[in-house]
């Protein structure tokens, strides 16, 4: 890797929205015209089949062996797409080595809170990746076989994403700023047979060790038989046993020039992710090679308007999304290599740090970067309006043509916010009004369900469309769809990124129970509307509150207004609650403990924690920061509530269920009646003290 060059990319011809040359490319080559994106919309929700062959068409995906078929039966779960075609993650992101290189253009740029700005090469990449791959054959490493990592967004985590996954190994990574309960939690259940950890990070101005927590993941994972370990802090500590990933990655002979990622079938496994539910372990959600390259490079390039780096129309292209390795979007910004373009990661605080905040920081890692496309969180364009951030003093951010939001919902004040900022300091044309594009999705199925259309029309505080494939829905508790009214979403027809299935799920009865429980078998099944045989399975309930249209029910916009059930959302990583009660209840004064996540349109974040006490005790400044600190040590600082109270008792139902959610809807304002059956209570007095608080809380 090499410092990195200032010289800014230039763009050789006028830029024509992605969506609208796949657009073009149907009507050449299938003559198939659409009068407005809704009507294409509906097709690609309706002609199931014929939609995603054009994907597969226009991305120019490549098999050795033709597919059989597009969708084999629809049915959900337990859609097959694609059977017969092979592919591999890493050969699709190869394939621009050479081309991209000609241009002259990397493959990634870095930087962090030190100012330690590298770049990689495209062949530099490819290297990498076949070193760090004959490495880990070398220890045994087979098709199947998983890889656990423990590493921050730095290049050496892709690389090592693209090694594993040219062998056919399963990877899974989790950020360093999870303690050694959640990491286990996760990294337990898939049996890894290999490790790639880091021996530390900085965040927020400090250097965090990493080490003791690296060897208690090495004790407790009996299945590891090798371990990589990259020294991202320089630790000059002897780590008996473990490889050293730069040495490995260094290697550079005939082996490596010769290496080619293998082919696999289509839904052959590619990582685990995990996504908790609100009882028992983290959920595995294991997604396929085939169904990742279509719906990240479909939706990165056509609903996100993002570019290949060396094509003339988009030359230069940077892409930068704010994230963790943590959440999905850390999987969102590794997608942009499938499609050539120029990755651009940032690894520490947007904030600065606790005793001296900063929340340009960001933006000027961007204007350092010249990056075209910037995402992150909603949660921090809040805090950068919050802080009176003025981009005007954060360098030259002309190069910025979007900007990308997620995790939450983005209130239409912080929206207007940024539009006025980049108006104020227009450089291009695109920077007068500034294109936001607004997306909201899911760990489950890695991909978004509602986003953007650079063609359509954008107003603060809303998401523009539906995307292509997506058959979103909203309901109501009829399970009937409604336009202008908050429903459940739920999507009718399969996508190829939805999980393969989740791990030690034998009979798929979790997986069924977390998105397909909800409906009954059939209903609103067929594609454009209406019944289906009970064997078409159900619908996917996501779990989140959706509008479609505006309060009259017109148009194609989207409004998510938060979680509809009962899991954590904070700051866009979702925690199951369950893993907070075991690190809460740990605690020998508490006997028992609820929190709920208050996230809803509009308003801020707001996680408060009820415990219940032993017999005497009393809930001071000490418990307090020892529960903080057992939250923050088991799991992540991320997930430390805003409150704590003490309180009589935990409402649960008759078979002992904490009633979180109705709870949740009591304290956004939602009337007792209508959140809860005081019959299927165990102990419905218990509300009183909830009833009373949500008063406080509206008052």
């Amino acid at each position: 890797m090499s410092i990195v060059s200032t010289r800014a990319a230039t763009r050789t011809s006028p830029r024509v929205p992605q969506i609208r040359r796949y657009q073009n490319w149907l009507s050449e080559k299938h003559g198939l015209s659409f009068n407005n994106y809704h009507d294409l919309w509906r097709w690609s929700t309706t002609e199931v089949e014929a939609f995603w062959q054009s994907i597969w068409d226009y991305l120019d995906l490549q098999s050795p062996t033709p597919h059989t078929a597009v969708l084999e039966r629809n049915v959900m779960p337990g859609a097959r797409w694609f059977p017969g075609a092979q592919t591999n993650y890493a050969r699709q992101v190869l394939r621009h080595v050479e081309p991209a290189h000609a241009a002259g253009l990397p493959a990634i740029i870095s930087d962090n809170e030190k100012g330690q700005a590298r770049e990689l090469s495209w062949p530099e990449l490819r290297r990498q990746v076949a070193a760090l791959a004959l490495h880990l054959r070398a220890q045994g490493v087979e098709p199947g076989d998983r890889v656990a990592a423990y590493l921050p967004n730095i290049p050496e985590t892709m690389v090592a994403f693209l090694a594993t996954a040219s062998l056919g190994a399963v990877w899974s990574v989790c950020a360093p700023d999870m303690g050694t309960n959640a990491v286990l939690d996760r990294f337990k259940q898939i049996e890894p047979k290999v490790l790639i950890a880091c021996d530390g990070v900085t965040w927020a101005g400090r250097d965090i060790d990493r080490l003791e927590v690296v060897q208690q993941l090495r004790e407790a994972l009996p299945t590891v038989k090798h371990t990589l370990v990259y020294r991202n802090l320089k630790s000059t500590a002897d780590i008996s046993g473990a490889s050293d990933f730069e040495e490995v990655a260094a290697r550079d002979d005939a082996g490596t020039a010769a290496f080619e990622p293998l082919w696999v079938p289509f839904d052959h496994p590619v990582w685990v992710v995990y996504s908790s539910g609100t009882t028992g372990l983290p959920k595995p959600i294991v997604h396929g090679h085939g169904g990742m390259i279509m719906v990240m490079m479909m939706q990165g390039s056509l609903h996100n308007d993002i570019g290949c780096s060396y094509a003339p129309e988009t030359f230069g292209e940077r892409y930068h999304w704010y994230s963790s390795t943590g959440w999905v979007m850390w999987n969102a910004q590794m997608s942009g290599l499938m499609s050539g373009t120029t990755c651009v990661l940032f690894d520490g605080s947007p904030g600065g740090s606790k005793d001296a905040p900063d929340w340009t920081v960001l933006w000027r890692f961007a204007a350092r970067h010249q990056v075209s496309f910037l995402g992150a969180g909603a949660a921090f364009y809040a805090n950068c309006m919050k802080a009176g951030v003025d981009l005007g003093a954060c360098g030259d951010l002309s190069r910025v043509r979007a900007l990308g939001t997620t995790g939450s919902p983005l209130a239409p004040d912080v929206q207007q916010w940024g539009t006025a900022q980049f108006s104020r300091i227009a450089a291009i044309p695109e920077q007068e009004d500034i294109w936001w594009c607004n997306i909201s999705g899911g760990t489950d199925f890695a991909g978004a369900f509602i986003g953007g259309n650079r063609e359509l029309p954008q107003s603060p505080g809303v998401m523009q469309c539906r995307l292509l494939g997506a058959a979103v829905e909203a309901w109501n508790d009829a399970g009937e769809p409604v336009s202008g009214q908050v429903g459940e979403l739920v999507c009718t027809q399969p996508l190829p990124s939805m999980p393969l299935y989740l791990v030690n799920d034998p009979d798929g009865a979790r997986y069924k129970g977390s998105y397909f429980e909800m409906y009954p078998p059939g209903h609103g099944r067929k594609p454009g509307g209406g019944d289906l045989d009970a064997s078409a399975g159900s619908v996917w309930r996501h779990g989140d509150w959706l509008r479609v249209g505006d309060e009259q029910g017109q148009g194609d916009w989207c409004v998510i207004y938060g979680r509809s059930d009962a899991t954590i959302n904070r700051h866009g990583l979702r925690m199951g609650t369950s893993e907070i009660y075991s690190a809460v209840e740990g605690i020998a004064e508490v006997l028992d403990s609820m929190v709920v996540d208050l996230e809803y349109l509009g308003r801020d974040s707001y996680m408060p924690l009820f415990v219940v006490l032993r017999a005497g005790v009393a809930l001071d400044e000490a418990l307090k920061g020892r529960l903080n600190a057992a939250i923050r040590q088991s799991l992540s600082p991320r997930f430390v509530p805003d409150d704590i109270f003490q309180v009589p008792e935990i409402p649960r139902t008759l078979s002992g269920k904490k009633q979180e959610l109705p709870i949740k809807k009591l304290l956004l304002g939602q009337p007792l009646e209508k959140v809860v059956n005081k019959e299927a209570m165990a102990n419905p007095q218990s509300l009183d003290w909830y009833v009373a608080f949500a008063r406080t809380r509206q008052a």
